[in-house]
């Protein structure tokens, strides 16, 4: 049994006991599991066939491309320790890698909306300039874009990791699925208030700056598509944008879910804390791949003619 009141010196690993209330832990496991490898399979599918296609060497699919890398991120930064935890009974969790899983699972975070938020700028010059989408999305600024991107999610997530793990520790357990800012923040000697405002201003800017660019951007696309006369270009355009809108819905609910019941004073036990927190990590991983996968007419054929 760990002890709870260490010195900040003396602790060397952490224990995540957020599993502790959950019935069937081995089904959740293998579930876990399971989740993990579809996502694993469906992101890798499409880095596959969108490399090995020239054809889809243009900018919507590098994009897609780029998403699939943080679905791999994201996926791969937490479900080895839920894993591990629910089906062998492993819930113990060396410092070092407690605070490496906060910073790749937040960075992830990160980079899914600033990753969709690139998605929704493309789309917007597809339908209003198509004639000058390739003269405006050369491949020279898709890289700037992207770099800038992942750099900007770098400084974000690094101040983070720098204030987790400067923090004196007092406790070794963690009541989450996984290590988070919030878990190793709560396992601290000092009050959280204040680092969780630090936390709340930078996930503020990510989400809803995010959701921002990406509301104004489907809105210059409303008013772009109205002008055109064509019933059969309308539908078109609705196709195009209809899967990074499915995508969009996925990674944005859940955390606006989270945020209403944290806002309406709603209490949750453990079990319902981490099938929201699992449901947010996991669902949109999950989801992004398959569809592009199974309604992105390219990558459709492309994946079919492998099999």
């Amino acid at each position: 049994m760990p002890f709870t009141n260490l010195t900040a010196e003396a602790i060397t690993e952490f224990y995540i006991t957020g599993f502790k209330e959950t019935q069937n832990p081995k089904a959740v496991g293998c579930i876990i599991l399971i989740i993990y490898l579809l996502i694993l399979l469906g992101s890798s599918a499409n880095i596959y066939i969108i490399a090995r296609d020239k054809r889809l060497h243009t900018p919507m699919y590098f994009f897609i491309c780029s998403l699939s890398v943080v679905d791999i991120i994201n996926s791969s930064s937490v479900s080895p320790t839920m894993i591990l935890v629910l089906l062998a009974d492993i819930t113990a969790i060396s410092y070092r890698s407690c605070i490496t899983q906060m910073t790749l699972y937040n960075l992830a975070f990160a980079m899914e909306k600033f990753t969709l938020s690139l998605m929704a700028y493309d789309r917007l010059v597809a339908i209003s300039n198509p004639l000058r989408y390739h003269s405006i999305l050369t491949k020279t600024r898709i890289v700037l874009l992207t770099v800038a991107s992942w750099v900007l999610g770098f400084a974000i997530i690094a101040g983070l990791t720098g204030i987790a793990d400067r923090l004196p520790y007092c406790r070794t357990t963690l009541s989450f699925a996984f290590c988070d800012y919030g878990a190793v923040v709560l396992a601290t000697c000092v009050n959280p208030d204040e680092y969780f405002v630090i936390s709340t201003v930078l996930a503020f800017f990510t989400l809803f700056g995010s959701f921002a660019l990406i509301f104004t951007s489907y809105l210059m696309i409303i008013f772009t598509v109205l002008k055109i006369a064509s019933t059969k270009d309308r539908k078109k355009m609705y196709s195009t944008c209809s899967n990074h809108l499915i995508v969009v819905a996925s990674v944005f609910v859940p955390p606006f879910v989270s945020i209403i019941v944290t806002r309406t004073g709603l209490v949750l036990t453990l079990t319902e804390r981490n099938v929201l927190t699992i449901f947010s990590s996991l669902g949109p991983c999950l989801v992004n791949p398959f569809v592009y996968c199974f309604r992105t007419k390219e990558i459709r054929s492309q994946l079919f003619r492998i099999f």
